[in-house]
């Protein structure tokens, strides 16, 4: 059974390729040469010619099973149908050819009787026509030469006539300002008469010839040399005068100094232009135009042919042209150079992409003037001082917005009205800056628009993307603002000197914000939207980062200096103006000490606004309970004991010495992190070093060392809490209280108790 399906499954794809490939040719009885001669031949084959059905089916018996048998059978009349269906479909497709074809074959029986008739007519006429030819031939062939040279003589006299009748006709074209038709007439038989002009009656024909085209010259001249004539008017006495054999070098110069006036008065209507895309309009409309008119006569007329003239001629229109686009030029640049406005740079740019596009055609026709060179020279220079407006725009901007921020930061404050909060005015200064950034990237974006001529260009498509905006653009205005910041940083005396402290801080914040994400931010933004081809050295993210972060840094040391003088004021002042001998005792805290520890905690506010707590020591459980060494330890007590001897105050000092020694070092004017802890830290030292120095240069007596413990105490109380390592403050608290013991004439301390109980109270 498995051999009986395969033999049908063969014999169904056998019958599928037949009838695909050779359906047609079988149904119509066409074979190939040499290709399947004995497969017609032979009579069991059921497609072939002499197909016999007894044979086949005998074979078949034999051959094949009962389910064979039957598989076949269902095949067989598979394939019936299928034929069937495929000739009713070839019949329906193509039912309206045949009758179209009917009805060709029917016309075509028609059309031929009726052109077979036409045919025999004209048959017919041509034996006729043969008939009458032969008879006229052997008419005229004794009077043939006879008429041949009748005719010669004929043309002759007609080209005689024609010579003697030309002064005349001279005069007529003339009267009638036919000068082209005189000059033609003049040209055909120009060479006759100088063949012929020693002959008498010709030579005075010759004579009367040249009188007159003298004169036709001397007027045409005159219409060459009027400037009311046409641009045509002058391509056509040009054109006659060379017809005349005028010399081309002279026609050559009058053509272009009558075109030099023209062009020059465009030159002189240019000057009071409107708008920049009206000047451009007019310059292109007039001079350009003229020019391009001018250039296209000028060659036409005199560099049709290669050659001497033709060169001579092209040298002579290519320096004219650039004599004359020269001071167009200059005044383009000029009024390009005009245009300051800022706010809608999309005029500029399509004054400029016309201004290019229109030199395309001068350029072409006249290549060695150089339009198109000296137009992209122009646009790119006007392109560089675009550049140069908006950084100078941006460096504006920003000091406007400097301005708005310090007038913020110095109005009065109205009862009831919260001051504006630094983290607002942070928020406000940099969103502003970044907007303008944006505005100004979009404006000179317009000048690599695709739909702008002359954007593909290699300056356009490089060194403008990358050295004109992302370097003199972008990285200057960057670097300016962080040169204007460090301005605020100059001495005393300088523009430093007016500077508010929390102006330092708001921009040293801005310039960290800058170091940390916002550089790299513009960068990108510019980079994607000036994708350069040009691959000269750019300054590295990484350099202007760093440059902000020490512009921050720099900002920052003088805010902790700038603060840390106003306190240190404020304490050299209270010590300076006290007499610290004659003092009574205190009884409570100087209202200094108050102040300065309003102004410190109003700084912790303030600097915690723009910048992190930052990390601190741990603080022992009993720091603001803490004593001094100096008024405590057993150096003092030791050397203000009732058993003083001479060698106490050497053995004290030796001991102070020696502890200094042990102690860690103190720097002053350390480097301050970005963090308030720091901050604050650096502020409290320089107010407490120069508390100390402030003591050291005074005499103190009992009372005055006493109130001088009483005020540390009282600083020790409040100020540890803002520095990152408490004792910091108690060293510097400590060293206060000890010089003032060493320069104490009656140095008797306070007891700790009263001390603690005044603070309290105070």
């Amino acid at each position: 059974m498995a051999a009986a399906a395969a033999a049908a499954a063969e014999d169904e794809e056998v019958a599928k390729r037949r009838k695909a490939h050779g359906m047609l040719k079988l149904y119509y009885g066409i074979t190939e040469e040499g290709k399947g001669g004995e497969r017609l031949l032979e009579p069991t084959d059921i497609d072939g010619v002499h197909f016999d059905p007894e044979l086949y089916l005998t074979q078949l018996r034999k051959e094949r099973s009962l389910a064979q048998l039957m598989d076949v059978e269902s095949d067989m009349v598979r394939q019936i149908r299928a034929l069937d269906s495929d000739m009713q479909t070839l019949v329906y497709e193509n039912y309206n050819k045949f009758i179209s074809a009917t009805d060709t074959i029917r016309k075509m029986k028609n059309d031929f009787k009726k052109m077979e008739d036409e045919m025999d007519g004209l048959a017919a006429n041509m034996a006729v026509i043969t008939e009458f030819s032969a008879s006229i031939s052997s008419t005229l062939q004794e009077r043939h030469q006879h008429i041949t040279k009748l005719s010669g003589v004929h043309t002759l006299l007609r080209k005689l006539q024609f010579l003697f009748e030309l002064p005349a006709r001279l005069n007529k074209c003339i009267e009638l300002k036919a000068y082209a038709q005189a000059v033609s007439y003049h040209s055909k038989a120009r060479s006759v008469l100088h063949q012929y002009q020693h002959m008498p009656s010709f030579h005075g024909i010759q004579t009367d010839c040249q009188a007159i085209m003298a004169g036709l010259a001397d007027t045409l001249r005159q219409r060459f040399r009027d400037s009311s004539s046409s641009t045509q008017e002058l391509s056509e006495c040009v054109e006659l005068l060379l017809s005349l054999e005028e010399p081309a070098h002279l026609l050559c110069d009058e053509f272009l100094a009558h075109g030099r006036g023209r062009l020059a008065s465009h030159l002189s209507d240019l000057e009071g232009s409107g708008d920049v895309l009206e000047f451009v309009d007019r310059g292109c409309g007039g001079f350009i135009s003229d020019s391009c008119l001018l250039a296209a006569s000028y060659q036409a007329l005199f560099c049709k042919e290669p050659g001497s003239t033709a060169q001579m001629a092209e040298e002579k229109l290519t320096k004219f042209l650039e004599e004359l686009s020269e001071g167009y030029f200059e005044l383009v640049e000029i009024r390009l150079r005009q245009e300051k406005s800022l706010g809608d740079n999309s005029l500029l740019v399509r004054a400029l992409d016309r201004f290019h596009r229109r030199l395309q055609a001068p350029s072409k026709l006249v290549p060695g003037c150089g339009f198109n060179r000296r137009g992209t020279e122009i646009v790119v220079r006007v392109a560089q001082e675009r550049l140069a407006q908006y950084l100078q725009a941006l460096k504006d901007f920003f000091q406007g917005c400097l301005t708005d921020v310090r007038q913020a930061l110095a109005a009065p404050r109205v009862p009831g009205k919260e001051a504006p909060a630094l983290g607002e005015l942070l928020a406000g200064l940099s969103a502003s800056v970044l907007n303008q950034i944006k505005t100004v990237l979009a404006a000179v974006h317009l000048f690599t628009a695709k739909d702008v001529a002359f954007s593909d260009k290699p300056y356009f498509k490089g060194e403008f993307c990358s050295q004109g905006v992302r370097e003199g653009l972008i990285v200057a205005f960057i670097k300016s603002i962080c040169q204007t910041a460090r301005q605020f940083c100059e001495s005393p005396g300088e523009k430093g000197a007016n500077t508010p402290p929390v102006l330092l801080l708001l921009l040293s914040r801005l310039c960290l914000d800058y170091e940390t994400s916002t550089i790299s931010y513009i960068l990108t933004l510019t980079d994607e939207q000036f994708l350069g081809q040009d691959h000269s050295p750019v300054t590295p993210v990484s350099s202007l980062c760093s440059l902000a972060r020490s512009t921050a840094q720099t900002l920052l040391n003088q805010y902790v200096k700038s603060q840390g003088l106003v306190v240190s004021q404020m304490l050299r002042k209270s010590v300076e103006t006290r007499d610290w001998v004659a003092t009574i005792e205190p009884r409570n805290v100087r209202a200094v000490m108050k102040r300065v520890v309003e102004d410190v905690t109003g700084v912790d506010v303030q600097v915690g606004l723009l910048y992190e707590e930052g990390v601190r020591k741990a603080h022992s459980s009993d720091s603001s309970k803490r004593t001094f060494s100096v008024y405590s330890s057993s150096r003092l007590q030791g050397r203000y004991a009732q058993s003083y001897t001479p060698s106490a105050p050497l053995d004290t000092n030796l001991l102070s010495n020696i502890q200094k020694l042990f102690s860690e070092r103190i720097d002053i004017f350390s480097t301050v992190q970005f963090n308030k802890v720091s901050i604050l830290t650096g502020i409290i030292k320089i107010s407490l070093k120069t508390f100390l120095e402030c003591v050291r240069l005074r005499t103190f007596g009992r009372y005055g060392l006493q109130q001088i413990q009483v005020d540390c105490h009282y600083l020790q109380l409040y100020l540890w809490r803002f520095v990152s390592d408490e004792n910091l403050v108690h060293c510097l608290l400590d060293e206060v209280v000890g010089s003032a013991a060493h320069r104490c004439l009656d140095p008797l301390p306070m007891e700790q108790s009263v001390i603690e109980v005044i603070c309290e109270r105070g």
